[in-house]
């Protein structure tokens, strides 16, 4: 199938440009060199090398598996091995012994070119991604399912050619890769990868023309701080948050210094994005929004039976839509674990449902639905009175044993000048007495992944 449109504006990465002509033309010609492989791994750097060694990928009919940068000897190892990565695409000289053989894309001659007919079954992407135990697991993405989900989002965002998406993501993750760049491509519309996802680029994109703009929530907490940069994104169309909840404080700070109210949305690797606010609709903060077009979703008790659609109950979110994921590489038993009867995803996601279709992330089920002395909360809720204390800058929420409750609700706080009392009275005040934490940890900072996420299960390790 044809997942990209080759007609469109340029793209540029990191202040490099390309037609977009000339970026296919390229891709085109390593899609010639790689031609009968049966996996190949792309060094995902912010880089154009990186788009046009996966748009070379996709114009073969090959799988193409990103490989984060940063990634340790032990993951890296673990990704090229379990995927079965014949070749390694990167810039020359980027090769590492042990390793499949490098095909370096900035050396690849011009004069060759290929294009194949792919089905859209055929498996476009494998994204690795890590569970809370074993190590990280192959995502099988289908073309199918990218165009799919990223022709719902261009419905939904009202995204047409005619925009300038900007954003500084990482390019081995969905956010950044598949709606960040292949969204850009299958749309037409410009691109602006700025590097790295700073304010004072993205502030600078849109002075340029900027006019619809990707970020994780730690991204929007830093533009926020920088009220200079906040206010440059007052001639944006859209501002778009995802791959974590935003913090309600955060949208309130960017409706005040932008004047736009962000659009929330949600999904997993396995499902790319199901759940969205619309650039024509309603958005509230603390919500993510309805399920996009062809999607179905319910909530699931813990007894197994369905959830209340209240707004209030939370349950296990599952998810069925024609843009699920085909399976984990070589793991039948874990997919099938994944799948509950009738095509239902589980995604482990906790979540409530109200009347009108509005969807709220609590957390995961694993970290963060506490059971305390009886009581379901969502951690979620918690973080968000506690940086709602202007003294706050960052908040993280976990249940922790407790010898009479079950668990408690334990808070890790970057603050300024408050101390531990104040802040669980201040919660008190705002939720239910049983919701405060009742123990606060100051921190400098909480653990984060590449995608600005905070790393739950790292909490309380030396900084």
């Amino acid at each position: 199938m044809d997942l990209l449109g080759a007609a469109g504006g340029p793209v540029r990465v990191a202040g490099r440009e390309l037609p977009r002509e000339e970026l296919f033309d390229w891709a085109s010609a390593v899609a010639a060199e790689i031609r009968g492989a049966d996996v190949v791994a792309v060094q995902a750097t912010a880089s154009m090398e990186t788009v046009v060694a996966v748009v070379g990928g996709l114009l073969a009919g090959v799988p193409v598996v990103p490989l984060p940068p940063d990634s340790g000897p032990d993951e890296r190892a673990h990704i090229l091995g379990d995927s079965g990565a014949s070749l390694l695409l990167g810039v020359s000289g980027g090769g590492r012994q042990k390793e499949p053989p490098l095909v370096p894309v900035d050396g690849v001659p011009r004069g060759r070119s290929f294009r194949g007919e792919v089905s859209a079954d055929a498996t476009a992407l494998i994204l690795y991604t890590s569970g809370t135990t074993g190590a990280p697991k192959g995502v099988l993405v289908s073309r199918g399912a990218i165009a799919a989900g990223l022709d719902a989002l261009a419905e939904a965002w009202a995204w047409t050619a005619d925009d300038v998406l900007v954003h500084g993501l990482p390019l081995f993750h969905v956010h950044g890769l598949v709606l960040g760049v292949l969204g850009a491509l299958r749309v037409g519309s410009p691109l602006v990868h700025t590097g790295r996802a700073k304010p004072d680029g993205y502030a600078a994109a849109a002075e340029g023309g900027g006019s619809l703009f990707f970020g994780v929530p730690t991204v929007w907490s830093r533009v926020v701080a920088d009220a200079g940069a906040a206010r440059a994104l007052r001639g944006a169309r859209l501002l778009v948050s995802g791959s974590a909840p935003l913090p309600v404080p955060v949208f309130e700070r960017l409706v005040a210094l932008t004047g736009h109210r962000p659009v929330e949305r949600y999904g997993m690797t396995e499902t790319l994005i199901t759940v969205s606010a619309r650039a024509d609709g309603d958005r509230r903060p603390g919500y993510v929004g309805l399920p996009l077009p062809g999607v179905e979703t319910r909530l699931v008790a813990e007894d197994g039976g369905p959830g209340p659609v209240d707004g209030e109950t939370p349950g296990e979110l599952h998810v069925r839509a024609p843009l699920l994921f085909q399976g984990y590489l070589n793991r039948p038993e874990a997919t099938a674990a994944s799948f509950a009867d009738g095509g239902w995803f589980r995604t482990g996601d906790i979540a409530t449902i109200g009347q009108a279709g509005w969807h709220r992330i609590v957390g995961r089920a694993s970290t963060d639905l506490i059971k305390s002395g009886g009581y379901r909360i969502g951690a979620g809720e918690v973080e968000n009175a506690l940086l709602a204390h202007p003294g706050v800058r960052e908040a993280a929420v976990v249940g922790t044993r407790h010898d009479d409750l079950g668990e408690q609700v334990t808070a890790y706080v970057v603050a300024d000048g408050v101390a531990e009392p104040q802040l669980i009275e201040f919660v008190a005040e705002r939720l239910s007495v049983h919701k405060r934490p009742r123990v606060v940890h100051l921190v400098d900072a909480l653990p984060r992944n590449a995608m600005g996420k905070v790393v739950k299960t790292r909490l309380g390790e030396p900084a």
